[in-house]
């Protein structure tokens, strides 16, 4: 089973997020928090990440740095998502590999993702 990591402190987008994605297929594990995002990239070993810009600790673009840094897992990739109008230059700042604007659109979600995912299988 495909296996998607969604990191996002608002409870309700993980909700969104959670239904949506386990409707197309994927298994969803959900974190509010980035802090110990590599120990939680090791126990999730999803496919893709879903990670947001405005996450309380580290933030989204350091747990993105950090994750593209690792040796292992530097190789998933990550969307990034924020409400943020200038979303690509932070998607590039943290080094994502896609990006996805808050509010979105449940079809373009599952587009992207599974995009994402062909980056990974690639």
């Amino acid at each position: 089973m495909k296996r998607i990591l969604v990191c996002d402190d608002d409870l309700d987008i993980l909700d969104i997020l959670d239904y949506a994605l386990t409707d197309s297929g994927w298994e969803v594990v959900t974190s509010f928090t980035v802090d110990d995002i590599i120990d939680k990239v090791e126990s999730a070993r999803p496919s893709v990440i879903i990670m947001d810009n405005w996450i309380p600790g580290v933030g989204g673009i350091e747990a993105t740095q950090t994750i593209k840094r690792h040796p292992v897992f530097n190789k998933i990739p990550v969307i990034y998502l924020t409400a943020n109008n200038d979303i690509e230059t932070l998607a590039a700042r943290a080094g994502a590999d896609l990006s996805l604007p808050k509010p979105f659109d449940l079809d373009n979600l599952t587009r992207l993702v599974e995009k994402a995912y062909k980056l990974k299988t690639a």
